[in-house]
């Protein structure tokens, strides 16, 4: 029989046997495995039977779906897959199937949409899988973290605001500036939201818009409620909280 193993670190939190029906994961009641955690969507994926396999899909969710640390929109499991959802491992297990075939992962969507997810830093996970076996080829950055090999990293350099550090290196492929503890850009203060702006990285490029609708993010002077991308000088601006977005060389 088929199983999902939940884990967290070296722990497993909990055990699902699968069977022909779909398996929702996410961070609402009414998923078949809920994890409950923030960096997790309220529908992340589901794992469903197709022709003999069980494929694993991703809902459009915030942080994505990682099968052996690739990102996918939908992928075929094989025995000992290890699935990625926020900061969760969900093992896919078929010992009485185990040559089901490579899985064979497709690209996941375009740009990170924004809902009510707080945003996950996925160094911290891809350590997790890479420790099961997979290689990630990395670099180090100027800070100490790893980041893929010939990638253009961003920095944001403080302004003004009171933040936990006068620059930050963005080499997350999701950045949430605000004052909760999972922030990567911390500000301080008594009003500073939670939850600010969140700035994702793909294909070299570097995008920022504000977590809330309520939440008024300025680049340059000028008011940017949606999705926009960043360039070389850009000044963002959230209440007292003001940065300058560059490039390192």
């Amino acid at each position: 029989m088929a199983k999902l193993y939940l884990k967290f670190g070296d722990a497993v939190l909990k055990e699902v046997p699968l069977s022909q029906s779909a398996t929702t994961i996410g961070r609402l009641p009414d998923n078949t495995l809920r994890i409950d955690n923030l960096a997790v969507s309220g529908h992340h994926a589901k794992i469903y039977f197709n022709d003999g396999r069980y494929v694993v899909e991703d809902l459009g969710s915030l942080n994505g779906t990682y099968v052996n640390n690739k990102r996918v929109g939908q992928a075929t499991l094989i025995h000992g897959d290890q699935v990625l959802i926020g900061k969760h491992v969900v093992e896919f297990k078929n010992e009485g199937a185990m040559a089901l075939g490579a899985s064979a992962p497709k690209a996941g969507p375009a740009a990170p949409k924004l809902d009510a997810t707080v945003v996950l830093d996925t160094r911290q996970a891809q350590h997790m899988i890479s420790e099961k076996g997979a290689p990630v080829p990395q670099a180090r950055s100027m800070s100490g973290e790893s980041v893929p090999a010939k990638e253009r990293i961003a920095v944001l350099t403080m302004v003004q605001g009171k933040t936990d550090q006068p620059k930050y290196i963005l080499t997350g492929k999701l950045t949430l500036i605000g004052k909760s503890e999972m922030a990567t850009i911390r500000l301080k203060g008594f009003f500073a939201p939670a939850s600010a702006a969140l700035i994702s990285r793909r294909d070299n490029k570097y995008f920022v818009a504000p977590s809330e609708r309520k939440i008024k993010l300025k680049i340059n002077g000028e008011d940017s409620p949606n999705l926009r991308e960043l360039h070389e000088g850009d000044v963002l601006e959230i209440g007292r909280f003001k940065a300058s977005f560059t490039f390192q060389d």
